[in-house]
């Protein structure tokens, strides 16, 4: 059961560690630390990709900035209680990791940032178009974990994938390939206040529809 719920959400990323650890939470008395990798993108531009990593994995007591890593897992959100509201927050749950030599990192950076999601639409897909004419498609998509949680994975499709994206209903079953990636924007917290924050997405490089048996 274990084995087939966690094949619905894998991902892979390769990349260099730019940060300290961070605690964030202890289950059964196992601590789990947040770190922060930059992932190259085809382009000459990064992204810094936090990951959930637990002190059995890693010695979270080092510093591990500018060392190479590979690490797979998957990309899981959780609610976290900010004021009044709640805040989904998005990592990648490392299962393993390995710190590779500079030679090892593959010259074909889409190989450094793989992600595959199997799930369920859980709001209408928002479509829209850029300034420039660009389609976008904003789908919010629902991966089963075991013991019936889910992980509520925002994710972002382009130009022909979104055009078909938009048609998509809530409860459709959908497969999808990407990468993740962090996008900076602004969010207006007053009439005087502007706040740069950071989001998390899955950029979709493919997308199919799954006919699910009655």
């Amino acid at each position: 059961m274990l084995d087939k719920v966690i094949e619905n959400n894998r991902v892979t990323i390769i990349g260099e560690v730019v940060s300290e650890f961070t605690f964030s939470h202890e289950v059964f008395g196992e601590g789990f630390y947040l770190v922060d990798v930059s992932v190259n993108r085809l382009s000459d531009s990064v992204d810094i990709i936090p990951l959930m990593i637990s002190e059995r994995l890693v010695d979270i007591t080092k510093d591990y900035r500018g060392m190479k890593i590979e690490v797979s897992g998957q990309f899981r959100s959780y609610n976290r209680h900010v004021g009044e509201k709640n805040k989904l927050i998005l990592s990648i749950f490392v299962r393993e990791i390995e710190f590779i030599e500079e030679d090892e990192i593959p010259e074909e950076q889409s190989k450094s940032n793989q992600i595959f999601l199997d799930g369920y639409v859980c709001k209408p897909p928002v479509y829209r178009k850029t300034p420039l004419g660009r389609e976008i498609a904003d789908i919010l998509i629902a991966v089963n974990r075991p013991y019936g949680k889910s992980d509520y994975i925002p994710c972002i499709a382009w130009g022909r994938n979104a055009r078909y994206a938009a048609s998509i209903e809530v409860g459709g079953h959908l497969q999808v390939q990407g990468r993740v990636q962090s996008r900076e924007y602004t969010k207006r917290i007053d009439e005087e206040q502007v706040e740069k924050r950071v989001a998390y997405e899955v950029s979709v490089s493919k997308i199919d529809v799954i006919e699910d048996e009655d």
